[in-house]
C-alpha cells in the first residue's frame, strides 16, 4: 500500500543536494509534478515510478510501497 508521507520523505532523502529543477529535467517530468510527489500531494503514475527508481538506483518498492 502506498504511504504518501513516507514516499515524500524518501524522495526528498534520495534527492539529497540535487536541485528539484535538475531532477525534474533528468526525469523528464515537470518541476510542479516533482514538488507534488515530494510533498506527498500526489503519487506518480507507474511509468514515472519506474523512472524515478531507476534514476536513484533503488527498487520501486523501496520508495513507493514502504510499510
Amino acid at each position: 500500500m502506498l504511504n504518501k508521507v513516507k514516499m515524500a520523505q524518501k524522495l526528498v532523502e534520495l534527492r539529497g543536494d540535487k536541485s528539484r529543477e535538475q531532477v525534474a529535467v533528468d526525469l523528464s517530468i515537470s518541476y510542479s509534478s516533482l514538488v507534488s510527489y515530494e510533498t506527498g500531494e500526489r503519487a506518480p503514475r507507474d511509468e514515472v515510478k519506474i523512472r524515478i527508481a531507476n534514476y536513484y538506483g533503488v527498487d520501486v518498492a523501496d520508495i513507493f510501497f514502504l510499510t
